[in-house]
């Protein structure tokens, strides 16, 4: 494995412990992000509804997550991910 490979997963890795932390912290982070995403995947999984969801959470939320996709970390493309997933899983038990 190369040192770049290494320092990239070492970067994520502290990236998702921070983000842990902060939920283990606030609780309440989950059930807003949760309750957003809800509203907002009802229109499909566009970047622009993404870009929605990235930027209601970060408004309502003490999680910065970039407006813009292009500027996703892995750590946020991965929250926005099983997010998108926890709803569809919802929704497939309704």
């Amino acid at each position: 494995m190369s040192a770049s490979s290494e320092i990239q997963k070492t970067r994520v890795i502290n990236e998702l412990r921070g983000f842990i932390k902060k939920l283990l912290q606030d609780p309440q982070i989950l059930e807003q992000s949760l309750d957003v995403a809800r509203r907002h995947y009802r229109d499909g999984g566009s970047e622009d509804v993404v870009a929605r969801i990235a930027n209601e959470i970060s408004e309502t939320t003490s999680v910065h997550i970039p407006e813009d996709p292009q500027e996703h970390s892995e750590a946020d493309k991965l929250f926005l991910e099983l997010l998108k997933e926890v709803i569809s899983e919802e929704q497939a038990l309704y």
